[in-house]
């Protein structure tokens, strides 16, 4: 695998594990009973964003090590698809 196709991979699956974990652990100023004037009850209650940060990179690495594991280790590709779902026939016309 290419460096540059792993480092846009690792990128994409970061930003999307940020998403996956962001909610996880997230005390809202409604849960502490301390609204803060001028601000929605749901709104965060304090900074969680490094933990959110850090438990993305360590899903984004585990996610990644899989498929560098099955890339290179097993030698999958995307040709192989094929042989996975047998009845799945592409729409390609040009």
């Amino acid at each position: 695998m290419n460096w540059v196709l792993l480092a846009a991979l690792f990128f994409v699956t970061w930003w999307l594990m940020l998403f996956v974990v962001l909610p996880f652990s997230l005390r809202t100023q409604d849960d502490d009973k301390d609204v803060t004037l001028g601000t929605v009850s749901s709104a965060p209650r304090g900074p969680h964003m490094r933990r959110a940060f850090l438990r993305a990179t360590i899903a984004t690495v585990l996610v990644m090590g899989t498929i560098y594991g099955l890339t290179t280790g097993l030698g999958f590709s995307f040709d192989d698809i094929m042989r996975v779902m047998p009845d799945f026939t592409p729409d390609v016309r040009h």
